[in-house]
């Protein structure tokens, strides 16, 4: 049912729609690939690690109940950054439908999951998760039986069940949550700082590049709105760890591997996004952050390009982020097109909030341009606003740059 569903969709938009994530997809490979595990909210984390880490003082011990029927509850826990939360979880959960009591690790990914939207798509149903920061940005990670997360940024911790919340479990958990400080009062987790402005950002920089992209006809599009600092592998490791999806270039790749994925029961989670360009060509990667099976009509989403100028000797990339809240007239050939929210600005502070909540942001600027753009309509005839301001991260380079 699950792939008919799939197929009709492609057959309908001639594209391959994400269903859901399952362990093993690309998604799951390419955080692998990039030292990540499931904790992605915390990089450090050891789930299951056999090797005692060193902790400091316990700081917090402390037991809380979540039952079946919670979506997320707040642990009244505030961690700091480089603190080691260590959590231990016991009970019993049970689905109507389920052959089986689960336990915190939750069940094992069946077929039927690939029609579930769960808040940790890289579990399994029932899993107890977690996160750590605002709601709307922190991406969350797995608890299980047992876990160890060092925090990367200032903020309150809450636990939840991996479920949809129209497919509540009875049972309940019993979690001990401990917090460590760091063995030897160095927090060792970089902190973004927000700074007035960043050397090398300036008119003499806007002045050498184009303040909206265009499509392939040459009308001009998406406001420029997103400068970002370091080499492609700490720019990659930023966007994955944080739950953005590297998206497919064009609807060929789509189809291919829609096609791939379908024949071993994975989801594609890479809806294709339509090329823009800049500095002469289309993007060089594109971003996205959608519930799967909404991500047609629904996602936040952002092209990046590298530019061809430096900043003091860095990788210089240069973004437009919009969300998509609808679908809209195409007003160049009246054909079907994303709708984007006009309120442009929301898409860029949540793109900031999401790279930051992973601790692997080390600077944060904004840099209002002269004469800064407003107002205007995207190439398919959409308007948008903005205050003209635009967000500048520097990030956290690894030992490893590319």
């Amino acid at each position: 049912m699950a792939r008919l569903l799939q197929h009709t969709i492609l057959l309908t938009l001639g594209l391959s729609l994400p269903i859901a994530t399952l362990p093993g997809s690309r998604h799951a490979q390419l955080v692998r690939e990039n030292g990540k595990n499931q904790a992605r909210q915390a990089p450090a984390a050891q789930n299951g690690s056999k090797s005692q880490p060193a902790y400091g003082k316990k700081r917090v011990s402390q037991e809380v109940q979540i039952t079946g029927d919670a979506s997320w509850m707040d642990t009244g826990v505030d961690v700091q950054p480089g603190e080691h939360v260590v959590m231990s979880a016991t009970g019993k959960l049970r689905y109507s439908d389920a052959k089986e009591d689960n336990g915190p690790d939750g069940l094992a990914r069946g077929f039927r999951d690939l029609l579930r939207v769960l808040p940790l798509n890289d579990a399994g149903r029932g899993a107890l998760i977690g996160r750590i920061g605002d709601k709307d940005a922190a991406q969350p990670f797995l608890v299980g039986a047992h876990c160890d997360v060092v925090a990367p940024i200032t903020g309150r911790l809450a636990l939840g069940i991996n479920q949809e919340s129209k497919d509540p479990a009875t049972g309940t958990y019993v979690v001990l949550i401990e917090v460590y400080a760091p063995a030897d009062g160095e927090a060792h987790v970089v902190v973004a700082k927000s700074i007035a402005s960043i050397p090398g950002i300036d008119n003499g920089l806007f002045s050498k590049i184009p303040r909206r992209v265009s499509d392939k006809q040459g009308h001009p599009g998406d406001m420029v709105n997103l400068l970002i600092l370091g080499s492609a592998s700490a720019m990659r490791n930023a966007f994955l760890a944080a739950g953005w999806v590297q998206v497919d270039a064009d609807v060929k790749d789509a189809v291919l591997h829609g096609i791939i994925e379908s024949m071993s029961h994975e989801s594609y989670l890479n809806m294709p996004m339509s090329q823009l360009y800049l500095f002469g060509r289309p993007q060089d990667y594109g971003w996205a952050h959608a519930e799967p099976l909404y991500v047609a009509k629904s996602r936040n989403h952002l092209r990046i390009w590298k530019a061809p100028i430096q900043v003091h000797g860095e990788t210089l990339w240069v973004g437009a982020a919009t969300h998509d809240i609808g679908i809209e007239r195409d007003q160049r050939n009246n054909g079907i097109t994303h709708k984007i929210d006009p309120d442009i600005d929301l898409e860029r502070d949540y793109v900031e909030k999401t790279l930051c909540s992973t601790g692997l942001v080390s600077e944060i600027a904004y840099f209002l341009p002269e004469n800064p753009l407003k107002e205007a309509k995207t190439a398919t005839g959409g308007s948008f606003h903005s205050d003209g301001k635009v967000l500048v991260l520097k990030l956290v380079e690894s030992s490893a740059k590319r």
